[in-house]
């Protein structure tokens, strides 16, 4: 694009925001550039088609993209991607809100650890100094805590001395590990908290405890702002390596996040952002490295390299959360680029290491994450799932909010669907699709190889029903449910046969995965007592349309548990217990990773793969 002097104005509602940019560049970008949200999975690529605003004033021509995007009736009233709209003037446009509160799994499998948090309080009287005895403030303090060998923040230094004066001699000491990092006036020594974050590339989570007893005291999760730039970790790589200024952007959008959760948290448990004195932060490789400023791009290029595996000593406000001016910041090692520290944490709180049976631990998303645990140790790989699980490569597909479809039961009679806020549908997600599609093979509408049956061949299945088995131009699909009268197949919400080959793919690379672990282990399936679906999506997966699909082994369905949040679990026993802290650090020599990308026999595998079960 020919740079240009020419300024277009633009208004967006319903906040009223105005901005002024360069004639030729897209609302998408204008919103992104001026921190106003439109939702977005490819982030702005035209690919998603979920960039949707209304243009309420000026000129925005339809485009191809928005013909497929829209019916003729939404266009006629201002409907665009805003992708796709270029300000060649002046433009007034409604966005819708975006969901920043998604459905998110917020606790999950964890142990019960022994209370020895890294933060430790300790309330002192001390002597007044005299002529006799003229101790410097530190040396007095240091000698009533004779019993621990301390080193001293220099905040600690500069706080020590109006402590001591304003309160009588009588003070708290704040300490993590071994440095002597406050000094408060008075008895403060019950209020020490911690925050433990799950930094998910689509949803955050934050946890805040009270250390001195391991409660919980609130939970909150949010969409991470980053998801403009594009709902999976190869889309912000991109990002940053097409713009220079793309990684300050998104590091800024993780802090902002990390530190709204970290208000929200805080308010709704009480608790005053300076008690807050240490943090725990779990998340992938990706979303670590770009929080902390780190270039990700070595790790979507081969050979796929980590700057680190570990990270040294850092403060919360490293990340961008303010809390206490030198609260620590524990950030989980990774095992590998596309393994990171949010499994790490997942497994130290599911205990992969220390149980004796057979187990396998899935975390299923757009890049999925396997361990197998067995007699021959832990192997772990990632498999390339792809976006169908959240909803953005599905045509009807959503992010599990209010509205989603998220769970789907069929019978020969009859259809029924579990909404999320059981509110009217909007969309289907990554749980509903699972549960459609293996609804759909188990009455025989969908045959092993992934294909609708005829609609004579429905009517004979199911007769009820064979009337949701129709077409959208040329490809065949089935209607879940009317948003206008019955036979408005274009407004309604249908699972297309595009959408079932999309899950064909992603199931057929985590079978793939779990497959070649067990065979490089020498163990059968029969043999794997437990299987743990992890993560937010594992969370609300139906085991049985995990089975029935292939997703996972062929086992009784008692032995595949939704093992919920087991990342943000992993981060709140790291602030509990330095002991499990160092055990997670353990980990990383106990693992064994298996890079699936240069397997010469993976492709023959994926294929196999393909079909479902009969």
């Amino acid at each position: 694009m020919t740079p240009s002097n020419e300024r277009a104005d633009l208004v967006f509602e319903p906040s009223g925001r105005q901005v002024r940019v360069p004639v030729g560049v897209t609302l998408f970008d204008a919103a992104s550039w001026n921190g106003i949200a439109i939702d977005s999975t490819c982030g702005g690529h035209g690919t998603c088609k979920k960039c949707k605003v209304r243009v309420l004033e000026g000129d925005a021509p339809v485009t191809s993209l928005d013909t497929r995007a829209f019916h003729t009736e939404d266009l006629r009233e201002g409907w665009r991607l805003a992708c796709r709209v270029e300000a060649r003037g002046d433009l007034r446009v409604d966005v819708p809100p975006l969901t920043t509160r998604p459905k998110a799994a917020t606790v999950g499998v964890g142990r019960k650890v022994i209370l020895r948090p890294a933060v430790q309080k300790r309330f002192v009287e001390l002597s007044e100094p005299t002529l006799k005895d003229q101790r410097a403030d530190l040396e007095r303090l240091l000698d009533a805590m004779d019993d621990l060998e301390l080193r001293t923040d220099l905040f600690a230094l500069r706080a020590i001395g109006p402590a001591l004066r304003a309160a009588d001699y009588k003070v708290t000491a704040v300490v993590v590990d071994d440095v002597l990092v406050a000094v408060e006036p008075g008895d403060t020594s019950e209020r020490l908290f911690g925050i433990a974050y799950d930094l998910g590339t689509t949803t955050v989570v934050a946890t805040i405890l009270d250390l001195a007893t391991g409660t919980p005291l609130a939970v909150q999760s949010m969409l991470n702002r980053q998801q403009q730039s594009g709902a999976d970790v190869i889309s912000r790589i991109s990002t940053i390596m097409l713009d220079p200024t793309a990684l300050g952007r998104l590091t800024t959008h993780a802090h902002e996040t990390l530190d709204e959760l970290t208000a929200a948290v805080c308010e709704e448990a009480g608790v005053e952002p300076r008690e807050v004195y240490e943090i725990a932060v779990a998340g992938n490789a990706t979303m670590t490295h770009i929080a902390l400023g780190i270039d990700p791009e070595p790790l979507g290029v081969a050979p796929f390299v980590l700057t680190t595996r570990a990270f040294p000593e850092l403060l919360a406000s490293d990340l961008g959360v303010k809390v206490h001016p030198r609260a620590r910041a524990v950030v989980f090692p990774a095992f590998g680029a596309y393994v990171g520290g949010d499994i790490t944490a997942g497994l130290l709180a599911a205990g992969m290491d220390r149980d004796q049976r057979t187990r396998l631990f899935i975390d299923i998303g757009t890049n999925c994450e396997i361990v197998l645990s067995s007699d021959a140790g832990l192997l772990v790989t990632a498999a390339p799932a792809g976006p169908a699980f959240e909803g953005a490569s599905i045509r009807c597909g959503m992010r599990a909010a209010k509205g989603a479809i998220e769970a789907v039961k069929m019978t020969p009679e009859d259809l029924a669907l579990q909404v999320i806020g059981e509110a009217e549908p909007k969309g289907l997600c990554g749980s509903g699709l699972v549960d459609a599609v293996a609804e759909l093979v188990s009455l025989g509408f969908i045959e092993a190889s992934g294909r609708f049956v005829t609609e004579e061949a429905a009517r004979d299945l199911a007769p009820e029903l064979a009337y949701r088995l129709t077409t959208v131009g040329e490809e065949r699909v089935f209607v879940l449910h009317w948003l206008r009268e019955p036979g408005d197949v274009e407004r309604s919400i249908y699972l297309s046969q595009r959408d079932v080959r999309e899950l064909q793919f992603a199931k057929a690379a985590i079978a793939t995965g779990w497959t070649l672990l067990l065979e490089d282990a020498g163990v059968a399936v029969e043999d794997v007592k437990q299987v743990l679906l992890a993560g937010s999506f594992g969370s609300y997966l139906s085991p049985a349309s995990a089975v029935r699909l292939g997703l996972v082994p062929e086992l009784p369905v008692l032995r595949v548990v939704s093992a919920g949040n087991v990342a943000g679990e992993g981060a709140k026993m790291a602030l509990l217990s330095v002991r499990e802290r160092a055990g997670a650090v353990a980990l990383l020599e106990e693992v064994n990773y298996v890079e699936l990308s240069d397997r010469p026999d993976f492709n023959d595998r994926f294929v196999d793969r393909l079909s479902f079960p009969v």
